[in-house]
């Protein structure tokens, strides 16, 4: 039998600092929950709305793959690499921070809020050349079938490319519509967070923003109740 743990919307750590309110699914900065410090390589999941005019200064990573998917706004970056980019919704970036890169992200517009899911991921080598992509992933390439946004970078699958062993898939589920998707190893998990709608995996219903962890199986099965937005991360559990 599957290995589930349900994690609520609710049950997220919130920090609202004026100009950025935030949601955490694992620990984070000064929101600390023993039970949920990571799951498998999947080490941080924040869901985050940025004021206008407001944003993270220039700040450093090392060794961590970040993922940055724009649900909402205009996101502008800025890295040591001399990368200058807007990120818009329906674009996903990658950035390999490796051997360690600086960078800073606003909200350049003065009154439209920007709302960002922020990923880091365990990455699998150490010290790698920092490295940098983003892409459009169209919504009508994932209406009701998994459109793959990330994908290891050894391997010939879609998406843009990390330093894991790991996948992020996102699916736009009509109402009565299902899918299932096998898990590319044995010692893999997916955790699956609904952006909006809701769906029934394994028995258990989910609405906006709650989450599921789901191991020991080969296949997960994702029915929706109502039209639903969905992303999948498959990860190494260990």
């Amino acid at each position: 039998m599957a290995t589930t743990v349900f994690h609520p919307a609710s049950g997220r750590g919130h920090a609202n600092h004026g100009w950025l309110d935030a949601h955490h699914s694992f620990s984070f900065a000064s929101w600390y929950d023993p039970t949920r410090i990571q799951y498998g390589a999947l080490r941080v999941l924040n869901d985050d709305i940025i004021a206008g005019g407001m944003g993270f200064g220039k700040h450093p990573h090392d060794n961590m793959e970040i993922i940055t998917i724009i649900l909402d706004g205009v996101l502008a970056h800025k890295d040591s690499m001399g990368h200058e980019q807007t990120i818009v919704p329906g674009e996903v970036q990658v950035m390999s921070a490796g051997t360690g890169v600086y960078h800073s992200e606003y909200n350049h517009s003065p009154d439209k809020e920007v709302n960002v899911l922020q990923t880091w991921i365990f990455p699998s080598k150490r010290d790698v050349a920092p490295r940098y992509d983003q892409r459009t992933f169209a919504t009508e390439d994932r209406i009701n079938k998994l459109k793959t946004l990330v994908s290891p970078i050894d391997n010939d699958d879609d998406g843009l490319k990390i330093h894991q062993d790991a996948w992020i898939y996102r699916t736009n589920l009509e109402e009565g519509k299902s899918l299932s998707h096998k898990l590319h190893g044995a010692g893999h998990g997916a955790y699956v967070f609904v952006i909006e709608g809701s769906v029934n995996i394994e028995g258990q219903s989910l609405g906006k923003r709650d989450a599921m962890g789901i191991s020991n199986t080969e296949n997960i099965e994702i029915a929706a109740t109502k039209a639903s937005d969905v992303l999948i991360f498959e990860v190494p559990m260990r």
